[in-house]
């Protein structure tokens, strides 16, 4: 039986060569980032990374950018620790914050100007995600940015048919082994609950956001990036 940190570090390993090969676009994303902080953030804006992470694409999008203060959350310690080398050349005060990024939001203090959260929203049920959004939206000043990007369903397909594009996928992502793919595929499975396009932002209207929209679909059409604004 391998123990929890035997586990952890297998799947950290996979997860970091779907990075290096930018199979879920990591690349275009966390350029796409970047262009909107610098062109749309207040000067000198707080920055909230919500399940960082090992944290490289963020550390990447905020390079050069006019960060007052970067805020990361992770449920994973060891994945903080790989963060805390790689958001080392930021020039601004850097804190990483172990726990659980929704409990994290209920009990936030001080200011708060962009929240950003890279493919983790989805773990939550469709009441939660709406809850949290709220919560987000209220902490964000007027102009205050929300981001995020989360596996999105076509228009009229459900989870399963979201689930068989991902499992179709499997020959492009020769990099990993048919072990590997199946663990990712596993967690899918019992932990994402994508939405559509017109969901995710029907949510973040409700959650009072004045302006929501689409910025990106990715190459491989399993994901999306959407900024929603106080």
């Amino acid at each position: 039986m391998k123990s929890d940190q035997e586990l952890f570090a297998k799947g950290l390993a996979t997860y970091q060569k779907v990075v290096a090969a930018n199979y879920m676009a990591h690349s275009e994303v966390y350029q796409m980032l970047r262009q909107v902080l610098l062109d749309e953030a207040s000067d000198g804006f707080v920055f909230a990374d919500l399940a960082c992470g090992t944290a490289p694409g963020s550390a990447a999008a905020l390079a050069g950018n006019n960060v007052a203060r970067y805020i990361g959350i992770d449920i994973s310690q060891p994945s903080l620790d790989v963060a805390k080398e790689a958001l080392a050349p930021l020039t601004c005060p850097v804190e990483l914050r172990c726990g659980d990024f929704v409990v994290a939001i209920d009990s936030w203090k001080g200011p708060l100007d962009v929240v950003w959260i890279g493919q983790s929203l989805h773990h939550l049920l469709a009441q939660d995600k709406v809850a949290l959004m709220r919560k987000i939206h209220s902490l964000l000043p007027p102009g205050g940015l929300f981001l995020i990007w989360e596996p999105t369903c076509l228009e009229g397909e459900d989870r399963e048919g979201w689930m068989e594009r991902f499992h179709h996928m499997r020959p492009d992502w020769a990099a990993i082994s048919d072990e590997e793919f199946a663990a990712f595929e596993s967690h899918s499975r019992t932990s994402d609950y994508a939405e559509t396009a017109a969901t995710w932002i029907g949510m973040a209207r409700d959650a009072g956001f004045s302006t929501a929209n689409e910025l990106m679909t990715v190459p491989n059409k399993l994901a999306r990036v959407y900024r929603f604004r106080h």
